[in-house]
């Protein structure tokens, strides 16, 4: 997490990144970015095969070891690399989630991404939308700067809610009026955090949680960043 400052703070808005901010995986797409300027040389770069992933979690781990071995500041310059040409993209972003970000911020509370994504590619999202904070899955790197490949933990789950709550409590301010977005079933811990969750899309657990316990359904409906006013 970047360290920030405890000040109080009437509200929260947490944003959970992937299909949810902007229309892709940002580690899949990231991923072809990346091998498109450093090719493997002979070494097996796909990491194990989704069947032999039991969890998420697992699977987040997985992908961080592919760049073991990499500076963090090589992968902080790609990542920005990778944004600038994401960004420009005509479906590059969930329109109505850009919007909510916009109206958050215009009401003077605080935006924060949540993500198993990592800091280099989130950064300058956060920039671009004006989030106050990060919470992501930190990579491990090594006193001469170098990635390890290994991560503290994967912001996915359970974890984010746990951020989620860490940072309310720094912020002072009451989980019933914070605010949470999230596309997935790993995002529910987090939704159930706040008092005013809002379910992104047609994933059917989170649309049968939304209509049990009376969430709001908004689209996932893709489009520039020029089409939002964020």
């Amino acid at each position: 997490m970047t360290p920030v400052a405890e000040r109080e703070c009437s509200a929260l808005a947490f944003f959970d990144v992937d299909e949810t901010v902007i229309a892709e995986k940002s580690l899949v797409d990231f991923w072809g970015h990346w091998q498109a300027a450093h090719p493997p040389l002979g070494a097996d770069m796909t990491g194990p095969p989704a069947s032999a992933v039991r969890t998420r979690e697992a699977l987040n781990r997985a992908y961080y070891r592919r760049y073991a071995g990499v500076p963090l500041s090589a992968l902080e310059a790609a990542g920005r690399r990778w944004y600038d040409g994401y960004r420009r993209g005509g479906a590059a972003f969930v329109l109505p989630v850009l919007d909510a970000v916009t109206a958050h911020r215009a009401a003077g509370r605080e935006v924060v991404l949540v993500s198993g994504s990592m800091r280099p590619l989130l950064a300058p999202l956060a920039e671009e939308l004006g989030a106050s904070a990060v919470l992501c899955t930190e990579l491990l790197v090594r006193a001469d700067g170098v990635l390890t490949g290994e991560v503290s933990r994967p912001m996915i789950g359970e974890a984010k809610a746990q951020a989620a709550l860490r940072l309310m409590r720094e912020r002072g301010a009451d989980p019933g009026d914070c605010f949470a977005y999230g596309d997935h079933e790993s995002d529910l811990a987090l939704l159930s955090a706040v008092g005013a969750p809002v379910v992104v899309g047609d994933c059917p657990v989170l649309n049968q949680e939304a209509e049990r316990l009376g969430w709001p359904v908004t689209p996932a409906r893709r489009g520039p960043l020029s089409g939002s006013n964020a």
